[in-house]
């Protein structure tokens, strides 16, 4: 059985990842778009994709989501480099941006608080069980979040840091 992987040419596990994806706003001045993400070795059975990135380290109590994309259809393995940009044209046909904790349906690039520690960005790709998450439009991450957990058949991920 292959294992279910997920890399990024721009980003390498473990790294630090460069501050052209950083956010633009809240005093961080980056380029905000997404990185090239790439999977393999989904298991048998899966009808679709979720995938996150997630900072548990923000001073929230409950993490940050930078970005939630959901019903990413079984047969794409790879989002392009600005697949998160607003509104959705780099992302493939049905596929859908959750509000991230910026309030945006987009990418939203890290941006932590001067001085902090390097944050830890969490990507995760969920091979899921069905071809849709039944959340409507305007759920947040955590809902979607919950729906999606239901539903992973496998997950893969991959965590960089970044600081300022």
């Amino acid at each position: 059985m292959t294992a279910f992987t997920l890399t990024s040419p721009d980003i390498a596990d473990g790294s630090t990842i460069a501050q052209s994806f950083e956010f633009d706003g809240f005093g961080c001045s980056g380029r905000n778009q997404s990185p090239v993400l790439r999977w393999s070795g989904a298991p048998e059975g899966t009808k679709g994709f979720a995938v996150n990135v997630y900072d548990p380290d923000a001073p929230t109590g409950s993490g940050f989501w930078h970005w939630y994309v959901i019903d990413l259809p079984a047969s794409v393995s790879e989002l392009p480099a600005n697949a998160g940009a607003k509104g959705g044209a780099h992302l493939p046909a049905g596929a859908r941006q959750i509000r991230n904790d910026y309030g945006q349906y987009a990418w939203g690039g890290m941006c932590p608080p001067p001085g902090d520690k390097p944050h830890r960005y969490i990507f995760t790709v969920h091979a899921l069980s069905v071809e849709r998450i039944d959340v409507p439009d305007d759920a947040p991450a955590a809902l979607a979040g919950f729906m999606v957990n239901a539903h992973t058949l496998a997950k893969a991920s991959f965590t960089a840091t970044y600081g300022r």
